[in-house]
């Protein structure tokens, strides 16, 4: 771990088997790959490579079977559940492909859903969550439930809302994946001033090569093993 060129995430050997009763599914053999702070990493792959399952073990939804996954230079298999549980809620923001909005609750209040389950009133959330909404173009429809919203205003409400807590990094899994091309355009555009506007390290899970070569940094997952590409 190098002083010169912090690194936000580490992945050191992660491996991921899936057993069940009538087979054993290696789906990560061993991947060393390294987020540094403030950047852009692209992580493409097939289908099945295991790119949704290194980024949840990346964000501490999962738990790799062997190897070791540090965050700021500090190995979470060696933190208390609790200490890894506020790193994640306090550090880590999440963007999946099929936006996981709660459909009862207005965009406004999808966003401050986070805090508020913490406690916080919708007094102290409010203006974060207004001021987000507006930087990711929803001013107008900050009122309306995500059944009023489209594909892509659904995204970017879920953009906001992995933003909420000022994390230090936005794990984005296939975040155009349900999107047609140009509001998929829209969104990778929106993703990228964001990462400059709010000092945010982000990782994009994609398997489209053309976006991942954009990115500062590009792994690709291939029988197991991340080849870094840029």
């Amino acid at each position: 771990m190098s002083d010169a060129a912090p690194n936000l995430i580490e992945c050191r050997g992660v491996r991921k088997v899936f057993r069940d009763a009538e087979r054993t599914l290696e789906i990560l053999r061993g991947v060393d790959l390294e987020v540094p702070v403030g950047g852009i990493m692209a992580i493409s792959g097939a289908s099945g490579a295991g790119k949704s399952t290194l980024l949840h073990i990346m964000g501490s939804l999962d738990r790799p079977t062997d190897g070791e996954v540090f965050f700021r230079g500090e190995p979470l298999h060696r933190m208390a559940a609790s200490k890894v549980n506020a790193i994640r809620n306090r550090e880590v923001g999440f963007v999946f492909q099929f936006y996981h909005l709660l459909p009862e609750f207005t965009a406004l209040e999808n966003v401050m859903m986070p805090a508020l389950c913490k406690g916080k009133t919708v007094r102290a959330c409010r203006p974060r969550a207004e001021e987000l909404l507006e930087r990711v173009g929803l001013r107008d429809r900050m009122t309306h439930k995500p059944g009023k919203l489209s594909g892509g205003e659904q995204q970017r409400a879920a953009i906001a809302r992995a933003l909420f807590n000022k994390p230090a990094i936005v794990l984005s899994d296939e975040p155009t994946g349900n999107l047609d091309e140009k509001t998929g355009r829209e969104i990778v555009e929106l993703l990228w001033e964001l990462n400059a506007a709010e000092n945010v390290t982000l990782v994009l899970v994609t398997h489209d090569e053309s976006l991942a070569a954009r990115a500062h940094h590009w792994v690709a997952l291939h029988e197991g093993r991340a080849e870094r590409r840029v």
